[in-house]
């Protein structure tokens, strides 16, 4: 239950937000991402909670949520690492990548963390249960990840190719084996 509650209390505050947005004819997406802009920084935690109108808001609801409680069962603490260190990548990555005097919001960098995390935690924790998941999610959601490519103007491919850096990022930070028993026997790779 905290799983479904967490991930939508935090679409529930980016609602919220949207709506004052709206209401402040866009007075919010002032705290955009501006790429290079030292003093801008501290935008990558915030500009993920904004959303240039509804539709892009709809789009990122649904799937922040679904994959985010996915993630949340493995705990909290898990998905917290997950959220920070996607946001971190994917708002560093738009950064330095995005085009000069462009403007940057919206989750859809979380939720590309979110989605090559799922489809690559299972090839570091070898669980069956984690491999299936990132099968139905791949078939669920796969087709998204031709967002990290610049295909469609007005799109933040950079905010995607991030996020979906993060993912794995955060993958291998929490899953790595670190300190492999081995069985006192020589080990050789074929």
């Amino acid at each position: 239950m905290a799983a479904i509650l967490v991930n939508v209390g935090v679409v529930a505050v980016m609602w919220v937000l949207e709506f004052i947005d709206q209401l402040t004819r866009n007075s919010l997406d002032q705290f955009g991402i501006e790429p290079r802009e030292l003093e801008e920084l501290p935008s990558i935690f915030i500009a993920p909670l904004l959303h240039f109108g509804w539709g892009h808001l709809i789009s990122n609801s649904v799937p922040f949520i679904v994959l985010g409680v996915l993630i949340y069962l493995s705990g909290a603490g898990r998905w917290l690492f997950t959220t920070f260190v996607t946001a971190i990548v994917s708002g560093l990555t738009v950064w330095l990548l995005a085009p000069p005097g462009s403007l940057t919001l919206g989750a859809s960098g979380i939720v590309f963390g979110f989605l090559t995390y799922l489809l690559v935690r299972g090839l570091f924790t070898k669980k069956i249960g984690q491999i299936v998941i990132a099968i139905i999610v791949m078939l669920v959601y796969g087709g998204v990840l031709w967002g990290v490519l610049p295909t469609q103007a007005g799109v933040s491919w950079q905010a995607h190719l991030g996020g979906a850096v993060g993912g794995i990022l955060a993958a291998w930070l929490m899953h790595r084996k670190r300190d492999r028993p081995t069985s006192g026997k020589a080990e050789y790779w074929a």
